[in-house]
């Protein structure tokens, strides 16, 4: 198969090696658990930003993928930008979980991290960021909860659901969620796993392999590639009717952009959302189109708000190069000059 050069034998001096695959290895201390989830501290040398930054990742996929390895870590970079950061490890459901709803999430786990995080600082107010689902949680939350949140800033968050721009958007609007959840109780990472990568086959099964075996003579790929394998499957599942909800009331119904869901019995009305917001969407994201992101400015109440483009994918936006040197750099300026 090989025929140019010694590529034959560089393939076989790399798979002699001991290849690391090892993610979400900065440091860190946990701090507070309750149920399944985790909250995880991580101290930087120097502290800059005097607010700490509460990371809520989305319950589909671990939040690992924000240190996924040393040279494409977000989170060493927020470190080594002086910001002090707690992030949310959802955990693993178990059967009983699968009653819990978004209410119990936001209203619920939510509210009492950003308690514990408050008490440890002596603060009334924390910085939150959302990652995708976790943004839309973050987004909530922060209009349920206004005086907590000092800064919010949301990443490849979903708010306008009502778009036909991502075929993932397309599915939902006609999935049978009742049968499923019915039918799966908690929904399976496997199976929304194998979801998402039907949205695009040809990229994300067969030029992904394809790559891999072409690259299979380069150290510093097959550890990225073998990491970036490891975290795609070990995914969570999500509670059941928490899905249930997010699919009808958000994909389904638009209820969050219209100022129309409710959680338990408060209505989330997004013009509460008075605090600076910092709005990331990537150009190419497949699951997250700009076009679900960008509405968030024109829904809120702040006047202090801010759309930011980033030249990558879903994922690319934490870990590609380019991405790297814009994103996590104006975080942490943005959250200095507030």
């Amino acid at each position: 198969m090989y025929q140019a050069g010694n590529k034959p034998l560089k393939i076989y001096d790399t798979l002699s090696r001991k290849i690391s695959a090892e993610i979400g290895e900065t440091p860190y201390e946990i701090v507070y658990t309750e149920d399944r989830l985790r909250l995880k501290y991580y101290r930087p040398e120097k502290r800059i930003i005097k607010t700490p930054l509460l990371l809520v990742y989305a319950l589909i996929n671990r939040e690992t993928m924000l240190d996924l390895e040393p040279e494409r870590s977000v989170i060493r970079s927020l470190l080594d930008g002086g910001v002090e950061v707690y992030m949310v490890d959802w955990g693993t459901p178990t059967r009983k979980d699968r009653f819990l709803t978004i209410d119990d999430h936001v209203n619920g786990y939510m509210d009492r991290l950003v308690d514990v995080v408050c008490r440890r600082h002596r603060l009334t107010k924390v910085n939150m960021m959302g990652v995708c689902m976790g943004g839309t949680f973050a987004v909530m939350y922060s209009a349920l909860h206004p005086k907590k949140v000092k800064n919010l800033i949301t990443s490849v968050t979903p708010v306008q659901f009502d778009t036909d721009k991502g075929l993932l958007h397309c599915w939902m609007k006609g999935l049978d969620v009742d049968s499923l959840v019915d039918a799966m109780g908690n929904v399976s990472g496997d199976f929304l796993n194998m979801a998402f990568l039907m949205l695009n086959p040809a990229r994300l099964v067969m030029e992904k392999y394809k790559n891999f075996f072409d690259h299979l003579d380069d150290v510093s790929f097959l550890e990225t590639f073998l990491r970036m394998e490891k975290w795609i499957f070990d995914s969570p599942d999500v509670p059941g009717e928490t899905f249930r909800q997010y699919a009808k009331d958000c994909y389904q119904k638009n209820l969050l952009i219209r100022n129309k869901m409710e959680l338990g019995g408060k209505r989330i009305d997004l013009k509460r959302i008075t605090m600076p917001v910092l709005n990331f969407y990537a150009q190419d994201d497949h699951l997250v189109p700009p076009e679900a992101s960008i509405p968030l400015l024109e829904s809120i109440g702040s006047s202090d708000g801010e759309n930011v483009s980033i030249p990558a994918g879903h994922i690319g936006i934490y870990v590609s190069s380019r991405a790297r040197k814009e994103f996590v750099p104006r975080i942490v300026s943005w959250l200095k000059e507030r």
